[in-house]
C-alpha cells in the first residue's frame, strides 16, 4: 500500500492519507477523498483539493499539501 502525508502551509506533517482515507497521526480515521472534497466521516465537505493542494472550501486560503507517495508494508 502508499500512503502520502498531508503537510500544512509550515511544512509540519499532520495526516496520512492511504487510498481515499484521511487519518490522524495517531492513525484513526478522520475523513476520505470525494470528489475533489476532502469530507468528514459523515460526508460533509471540510476542504477543496486542487492537485496536491487543500485549501479552504472557498478555494482562497491554502491549508496545505499532499507530499508525494512512499511506499508501506
Amino acid at each position: 500500500m502508499s500512503e502520502r502525508g498531508l503537510v500544512d502551509r509550515k511544512g509540519e506533517l499532520f495526516a496520512w492519507l492511504r487510498g481515499s482515507t484521511l487519518y490522524t497521526l495517531d492513525d484513526q480515521p478522520s475523513g476520505r477523498i470525494e470528489g475533489g472534497y476532502v469530507v468528514d466521516l459523515a460526508g460533509s465537505p471540510v476542504w477543496r483539493v486542487y492537485g496536491d493542494g487543500v485549501y479552504t472550501l472557498d478555494g482562497f486560503e491554502p491549508i496545505g499539501y499532499f507530499t508525494s507517495e512512499r511506499q508501506t508494508r
